[in-house]
């Protein structure tokens, strides 16, 4: 039997604080809103790849493993290194501090920053310099 398409992807990530952690991914990020839930909302990152947060219920509480140094990582993919420092200028502007600004990350071949988001996730912003990396459409 072959594998079924997947034909578009969503990360969910927890909140104990739905309104700061949407404000922060509408007002400051910019993210487009593409379904409201309630307790969750979905935002288009591009393509067919979404960002979902979510209330935390009580399977969530407890210690939050993923928002510790080496736990998850949600990265946004831009197709430059300019780009990059684009978004890096947009959301400085916006009073996002970095907890990396951007630079070229030899070991992996790609240029990066990195930023947290309301709830401690480490989010990133990345180019790609390796040609065979699929370019985005």
């Amino acid at each position: 039997m072959q594998r079924p398409p997947i034909a578009q992807q969503v990360t969910f990530l927890y909140t104990n604080d739905t309104a700061r952690s949407f404000a922060f991914y509408e007002d400051v990020v910019g993210l487009q809103r593409v379904l409201d839930q309630g307790a969750a909302r979905i935002y288009r990152t591009g393509g067919d790849a979404y960002l979902g947060i979510c209330a935390t219920s009580e399977v969530q509480q407890g210690p939050a493993p993923d928002r510790k140094p080496g736990g998850v990582i949600f990265t946004f993919v831009c197709r430059t290194e300019a780009e990059v420092d684009v978004w890096h200028g947009y959301l400085a502007g916006r009073g996002v501090a970095f907890e990396k600004p951007p630079a070229l990350n030899e070991r992996y071949n790609i240029y990066n920053c990195f930023f947290r988001d309301p709830d401690g996730y480490l989010l990133e912003i990345q180019a790609f310099l390796d040609p065979a990396w699929p370019k985005p459409a």
